[in-house]
């Protein structure tokens, strides 16, 4: 099975992450790549969805075990990828839905908020940025984006205590859309992205491009700041 998959139901790509607890390696991180490179290359009314391959991960961000290992050599440049990946998801020029089926840790949960909207599963699964406890400062990027996506009581809490905020919360609290039954995460995220996949590229991505400006700036820069991968 490869870490990625990508299928088309009608006009909405669906995007799902095979890769255990999917987390950002080189070769995950090239899929997901590669993946999005096929959705811009089609034709006529499209959008994405993404979701987790098992009901207990949709993404549990950077792979640290590999970063200190087999990846070790690639350090600060891989960790720009990733932001520049977040990047270019958040600019998208076709509408994108994260369909959040499991947990959806660290930059994990930011890819989550880097999609238009997001569908989470209210029964089990959170979400979380919990850099605070494996003492990882977040990035310039990184920052940009959650602070571009998040109420902000709900950022600090998330960012300065490391929250786990389900479901059904993680809708209260404005960081999901929608929360739904596990068995209804995807097929609710396929709905709100064939409602938009009508919607003209160029004008989307534009518009997206205008309100999220200085985010995509810093997300392109991939700088480190303090960020250290301990």
């Amino acid at each position: 099975m490869s870490d990625v998959d990508l299928r088309r139901e009608g006009a909405v790509f669906v995007l799902t992450m095979n890769a255990g607890e999917n987390r950002f390696n080189r070769p995950f991180l090239t899929a997901l790549n590669e993946a999005l490179d096929t959705v811009e290359a089609s034709d006529g009314p499209a959008a994405l969805v993404t979701t987790g391959g098992t009901e207990k991960f949709y993404s549990n961000g950077l792979d640290l075990a590999w970063l200190a290992g087999d990846g070790q050599r690639e350090g600060a440049a891989f960790v720009g990828d990733v932001m520049r990946f977040l990047g270019r998801l958040m600019a998208f020029t076709v509408p994108t839905v994260a369909a959040v089926n499991g947990h959806a840790f660290a930059a994990g949960a930011m890819m989550a908020l880097a999609h238009d909207f997001r569908v989470m599963r209210s029964d089990r699964g959170f979400m979380c940025l919990n850099e605070i406890d494996i003492r990882i400062p977040l990035a310039p990027g990184m920052t940009a984006l959650v602070k571009s996506r998040l109420p902000r009581a709900t950022l600090r809490d998330m960012v300065l205590t490391g929250a786990r905020i389900g479901g059904d919360d993680a809708r209260a609290r404005g960081i999901v859309d929608e929360a739904a039954a596990a068995s209804e995460v995807v097929p609710h995220a396929v709905t709100r992205a064939a409602a938009l996949a009508e919607k003209d590229r160029a004008t989307y991505g534009a518009l997206k491009r205008g309100l999220y400006g200085e985010t995509l700036a810093v997300l392109a820069a991939g700088s480190l700041g303090d960020f250290t991968a301990r």
